[in-house]
Order: structure tokens, then sequence, then C-alpha cells
């Protein structure tokens, strides 16, 4: 039996990956220290293997993948905190930078073959969207210069080492196992947690931002198609995934669509933009569909009611502040400084 390695394996799209290999027969082994997801998320099954492991613990790690002997490594763990790490540099770039560095070595060393990389959308930062693989990455915040830098990094070792390496850029991505108690992230599930409780929510400038959300069902088959077709594809590729262009929509109007799934009015409370968030953010996912054969067919409201509907099935949390401001000036933002998703 062929084993996997998942890191970030409790949170939204790595739960759901090690469901699906799984279901592949695969065995499956969870890494994640359960900072940004929930111990629930991950499966029951017999070929499953949780370890509660910090990926900066490269010994830990090292002594995993020696005992496990996978052949491919899927990264999906991350401090995935775009705006936040305009005020914690130092805690987002070395998760993101150093983690990532940490696992391919051990991946490395243990002779793992294939290692498909998470990155993000944030790699792109100012250009004018949608965007496409092709563009000059033109990061705007720390966490975005992190994450190219994290793909720079991979390329290198794939060029000395031979470790097939893939980049995937999933953008938005919700549904059910999404963090709904994270202050920080996920715009979706803060609206929703928020009226949920008949509490005000919060919005950064006046919502006229613009993304696209993304299934995590539609994320995890791009997953399983790029493994498929690993001898076909050449190492160091990149490729955007999640919805095409034309399915973008502004941050107000998602307020009031997330709202309508609880048969309520959102009470919206707006508050200075926060620095260097990019206005509008949605990709091209031409390439994808060439090479992958991918399509994201799930429906934006499709989309908000798999989130919600689980999220109603899930216990009532409070938000979890749970990273510290390193950076607390006027440009800090209230929602981060005072708490106030849970006054």
């Amino acid at each position: 039996m062929e084993s996997v390695v998942i890191t970030g394996s409790a949170g939204l799209i790595g739960s759901h990956l090690c469901v699906k290999f799984l279901e592949l027969g695969w065995a499956v082994v969870g890494i994640d220290n359960l900072i940004g997801g929930y111990a629930s998320n991950m499966p029951d099954h017999v070929d499953f293997h949780y370890r509660n492991v910090d990926i900066l613990d490269n010994e830990t790690l090292s002594a995993i993948f020696r005992e496990f002997e996978p052949k491919l490594v899927i990264h999906c763990a991350a401090l995935a905190h775009e705006g936040l790490s305009v005020f914690a540099p130092k805690t987002i770039v070395e998760n993101i930078y150093a983690g990532t560095a940490s696992v391919v070595s051990a991946a490395i060393a243990a002779g793992v073959r294939y290692f498909i990389n998470t990155t993000s959308m944030a790699r792109y930062g100012a250009i004018e969207p949608p965007f496409d693989e092709a563009m000059t990455p033109q990061p705007v915040d720390p966490y975005g210069l992190a994450k190219l830098h994290a793909e720079q990094h991979l390329n290198l070792m794939s060029d000395i080492h031979g470790i097939k390496v893939f980049h995937m850029v999933p953008h938005n991505v919700c549904g059910p196992h999404q963090c709904y108690s994270d202050p920080f992230r996920n715009v979706m599930s803060i609206f929703a947690n928020l009226i949920s409780k008949d509490k005000p929510i919060y919005i950064y400038g006046d919502g006229s931002q613009k993304r696209s959300f993304s299934h995590v069902r539609d994320c995890v088959d791009a997953f399983i198609t790029i493994y498929e077709k690993r001898e076909q594809i050449n190492s160091k590729e990149v490729f955007n995934i999640g919805p095409s262009h034309g399915t973008e929509t502004s941050v107000l109007e998602l307020a009031h669509r997330v709202a309508a799934h609880f048969n309520k009015a959102a009470q919206i409370n707006f508050v200075p933009e926060r620095p260097r968030e990019v206005k509008n953010a949605w990709v091209s996912t031409t390439k994808a569909e060439i090479q992958l054969n991918y399509h994201a067919d799930t429906s934006m409201e499709e989309t908000i009611r798999d989130t919600v509907s689980w999220m109603k099935t899930q216990p009532e949390r409070d938000f979890n502040y749970h990273l510290e401001l390193e950076i607390v000036n006027e440009h800090t933002p209230k929602t981060w400084k005072d708490k106030l998703f849970n006054q």
C-alpha cells in the first residue's frame, strides 16, 4: 500500500484530501498542530495516522517520513493569514518559508518522489486580474512574498535533488471543515459565525473589493488529477485552481448572501480599509483546464450553502485570537486590537 503525507490535515483542504486518498486506497499520514484546524475534521480510519507536529520541527518530521516512507507529500499546512502578515510578519513568514523548507528537507531525506505544494493567490499581488500563471508575481504583503519565496525554494530543491514539485494556487476556498473561529481569515465563515450569533459583521472599506470563492470539493479534484498526470507535467509548474473569470463577487454582496442563509438581514459596520489589501483578486484557470482537464463546477450559491449548512451542525465557537500582533499602531485594524468579534 502506498502512503502519502498530508500536512495541514485538520484544515479545510488537507482534511478533504485525507478522506479522498483513503478512498483511493492509500495509507494517509496527517500532520497538523491544530493551530488552524479542528481535530474533528480528520477521518477515523484504520489507514489514517495522525501526528500532532509543528512543521518547523524538522527532526520529528524526518522521523515520521522515515517511518512511513511516503511516495507523495502534499503540503497544505500554513498560517494562511495574508492581512495579518502586515502586523505579524515574523510569525507568518517563519511558518510559511521556514516551514516549507523543513517539510521538503524531510521529504528529500526520506526519498519522496513527488511534492505538491499549496501556494496562494497572494503571490500575484498588485497585478490586474484575472491572474494567470505566466504573469510575473508582484506580492504586496509579507504573506504573499513568503509564499513566492517558498515556491522558489522548492524549485531550487527540485533542481538540486530531483524531487518533482507542483504548485497549486487555490483561492478563497470554502466549504465543510473551514475554520470558523479564526478572526484573521476566512471571510465567509467569519460572516456566518457572527450572523449566527446575531452580531454585527465588519467590512473593511466599502465592501466593493471583489473575490472569487472556491468550493473545497473542486480544489481536491485538482490535486488528485495533478498526481495522476505527474509524469506528463514538468516539475515546478504552477496551476491556478478555482472558479473561472466571471464568478467573482463583492465582499458586500457576500455578506448579504451569507445572511440570507440564516433568514436574517446582515448588520454591517464599515471600518477602515486594511493596509495592503488587494482590491480585486481572481484568476484565470485556462492552464488547468487545458493541461488537467480541470473544471470548477460548483456554483457560488452552493459553496455558501455547503459552508453554512456544515457550520450549523458544529459546536458554537467564539473567535480565537490565537496569534499575537507584533506591530500595533494606528494602522492595525480595531477588529484585531480590540477583539471586536467577541464583543
